[in-house]
C-alpha cells in the first residue's frame, strides 16, 4: 500500500508500506479520505514545531475515514464493508488521568502522526492500516467519507464549547476562522449560543465562518476600528474562542471579553505576552482546550445526523499523488479552508 511518508523537511514520499493482517481487537481500513491539519503542515513546511522535531520518516496525518477491509478475532464493533471515522487518539486507559475521565492528558498517549515520542508514532495518510477496533466509529453508507473525515477537528471544536460551560443564550466571540474556528462557530451554534461574530484577517476563511452560522463577521486586518465598539463599557462577549493562535488576537480577545468572561483558548503561539492587569481587573476565567475524549463520538454523531453540516468547508479533494500540490494548497489560506487527501 501507498503512504504519505514525511522524510524531511518539504520532503514528502509517497512510499510503499506493508499492511498485514488484524490481529485480535484489530480492523484493518481502506483510508478513504483525510484531512490536513495545521499540524501536517507544520511538519511538511518546518520539520516540526517548538521543540517538536521530525527525527525519522514518519507518515502524517490524523484526520481520516475510509471502509473496514477485514477484522480480526473478537472484534464485533464493526464488520467488514463498514464506513468508518478513525479516531487518532491511542490513550493507555491505565495512568491517573485516564483513570480520571480525562484521557486527552493520557500520560502514554499515542496520536496518529506525532513526532512528540520516539520511535514517532505513525500517521493514517494511507491506502490502508491496522487499527484498533475501537477507534473504529461508524457511520451509514449514506455519508460520505469526505464528511467523515471530518470528524477529529469537530471534536477539538466540540471539546472547546466544553471548556465554556453553557453557552445558552450568550454572546459568542471566535478568533480566529480556519477549520478549528469555523468548526467551532458551528459547535457553538448547536450548543444555543445567542449571537456569534468571528473574526480573521483573509475573507476567505471569513466565508466559511458564515456558512458554519455566524451572525456577524469582521476582517480585522481591514477593518481594525470595527472592534472599538465591543471594548466600550468593559466589554461585551460573554465567552470568547481564540483559534487563531496569534497573540494579538489574544490581547484583543481580553480587550472585549466582558466582565467575568470566559476565555477559551484553542490556538497556541509560544511564549504571548498578556495584559494581566486586564484579565484581573475583569476576573476573566482563561481556560485552555487541548484535543477531546468523549467528544468524538459526539462529533460522528452529529455529522451523521446532520446536525452540524461540515461540508461547506471542504475546498478540494485532492489524489494522494499530488499530496504535495495538496499541502501548498492548505496552506494558502486565500484560497483553501479544509483540503482532504483522496485515498480511492
Amino acid at each position: 500500500m501507498r503512504a504519505c511518508v514525511l522524510h524531511a523537511q518539504e520532503d514528502l514520499r509517497l512510499d510503499t508500506i506493508a499492511v498485514g493482517e488484524p490481529g485480535p481487537g484489530e480492523v484493518r481500513v481502506r483510508i478513504g479520505a483525510g484531512g490536513i491539519c495545521g499540524s501536517d503542515l507544520h511538519y511538511y513546511f518546518h520539520g516540526g514545531f517548538g521543540t517538536v522535531r521530525l527525527r525519522e520518516p514518519m507518515i502524517l496525518g490524523h484526520e481520516v475515514a475510509g471502509t473496514v477491509d477485514a477484522v480480526g478475532a473478537g472484534v464485533t464493533r464493526v464488520a467488514p464493508g463498514d464506513r468508518i471515522v478513525l479516531n487518532p487518539s491511542r490513550p493507555c486507559f491505565h495512568c491517573a488521568f485516564c483513570l480520571a475521565g480525562q484521557a486527552n492528558h493520557c500520560l502514554d498517549m499515542r496520536f496518529y502522526g506525532s513526532a512528540m515520542r520516539f520511535p514517532h508514532v505513525q500517521g493514517a495518510f494511507a491506502e490502508a492500516l491496522i487499527a484498533d477496533a475501537a477507534q473504529c466509529f461508524k457511520v451509514g453508507a449514506d455519508i460520505s467519507v469526505g464528511q467523515a473525515a471530518f470528524g477529529e477537528p469537530l471534536a477539538v471544536a466540540l471539546h472547546a464549547v466544553n471548556r465554556a460551560g453553557s453557552l445558552r443564550g450568550k454572546r459568542v466571540l471566535v478568533a480566529g476562522a480556519g477549520p478549528i474556528g469555523s468548526l467551532t462557530v458551528a459547535a457553538a451554534r448547536h450548543a444555543g449560543a445567542g449571537e456569534i461574530t468571528a473574526i480573521d484577517i483573509v475573507d476567505a476563511t471569513l466565508v466559511g465562518a458564515r456558512r458554519m452560522g455566524a451572525d456577524r463577521t469582521i476582517n480585522v486586518a481591514a477593518a481594525p476600528e470595527a472592534m472599538a465598539v465591543y471594548e466600550k463599557d468593559k466589554g461585551y462577549f460573554d465567552v470568547v474562542f481564540e483559534a487563531s493562535g496569534s497573540a494579538k488576537a489574544v490581547v484583543q480577545a481580553i480587550a472585549v471579553a466582558k466582565p467575568r468572561a470566559t476565555l477559551v483558548q484553542i490556538g497556541v503561539c509560544g511564549e504571548t505576552p498578556v495584559p494581566l492587569n486586564l484579565l484581573v481587573a475583569k476576573e476573566i476565567d482563561w481556560r485552555g482546550s487541548f484535543r477531546f475524549h468523549e467528544e468524538f463520538a459526539t462529533a460522528v454523531q452529529c455529522i451523521e445526523s446532520g446536525a452540524i453540516d461540515v461540508l461547506p468547508l471542504l475546498t478540494e479533494t485532492v489524489p494522494i499523488a499530488e499530496a504535495a500540490r495538496a499541502f501548498a494548497l492548505a496552506t494558502d489560506r486565500t484560497r483553501a479552508i479544509k483540503v482532504h487527501l483522496g485515498f480511492a
